[in-house]
C-alpha cells in the first residue's frame, strides 16, 4: 500500500486539509478498544499516553507554518466509531490541527466527494478508498489541480458550516 498521508504531510509548505465522511471505520484500533472497555486516557495534560508519530508530524507541520485543517461530516446521533473519534481529537488539537464538525443533515445540499480526503498545498491529492466494514484498501495519490481545487472548494464548504471542536457537543 502506498505511504500514508504522514509522508505527504511532511513535504507540505502551506496547507493540508482532511476531509473526513464515514460513520464507521475498522475497529482493531487498539486505542479504540480500550476506549469501548471504559478506558479514557485522552486529555491535553496526559501526553505522555498518546502522543505518537503522527502527532509528532502535525506539530512539525505546524511549527513549519502549515495550517492543518481536518473536518468530519458525521450522522448524530454519532456512531460509537465517532464518538471515540470526537473523544480522540483533543489529540489531534493539541499537536496543532484546527477540527471541525459538520452534522450530515447540516450538508445535505453540498457537494463532497463520498471518499475521504486529504489535499496537500492545494496541489496533492490524496483519496482514502475503505471497504464497507471500514478497513482501508487502498491510499490513491492524484496530482491533478482541477481535482485538488475541486476537492479544497467542497472541503471550503464543510469548513465553512462546521461546528469547531471546542464547541461542537455530539448527540
Amino acid at each position: 500500500m502506498k505511504p500514508p498521508a504522514r509522508e505527504p504531510l511532511s513535504q507540505a509548505r502551506r496547507t493540508a486539509i482532511h476531509l473526513e465522511v464515514r460513520d464507521h471505520y475498522a475497529s482493531t484500533d487498539p486505542d479504540f478498544l480500550a476506549w469501548r472497555e471504559g478506558h479514557r486516557k485522552f486529555t491535553a495534560d496526559n501526553r505522555s499516553d498518546w502522543w505518537e508519530g503522527w502527532h509528532d508530524a502535525v506539530h512539525a507541520a505546524v511549527s513549519r507554518g502549515v495550517v492543518v485543517r481536518r473536518a468530519r461530516v458525521v450522522s448524530e446521533p454519532l456512531t460509537e466509531y465517532v464518538r471515540w473519534e470526537y473523544d480522540y481529537a483533543v489529540t489531534n488539537v493539541a499537536a496543532g490541527e484546527q477540527v471541525r464538525w459538520l452534522p450530515r443533515r447540516r450538508a445535505k445540499d453540498l457537494t463532497i466527494p463520498a471518499v475521504d480526503f486529504w489535499v496537500f498545498d492545494g496541489e496533492l491529492v490524496l483519496f482514502h478508498h475503505f471497504s464497507g466494514d471500514g478497513a482501508l484498501t487502498e491510499r490513491e495519490y492524484v496530482t491533478d489541480t482541477a481535482l485538488a481545487a475541486w476537492c479544497t472548494n467542497a472541503f471550503d464548504a464543510v469548513w465553512g458550516r462546521a461546528t469547531p471542536h471546542e464547541e461542537y457537543r455530539p448527540v
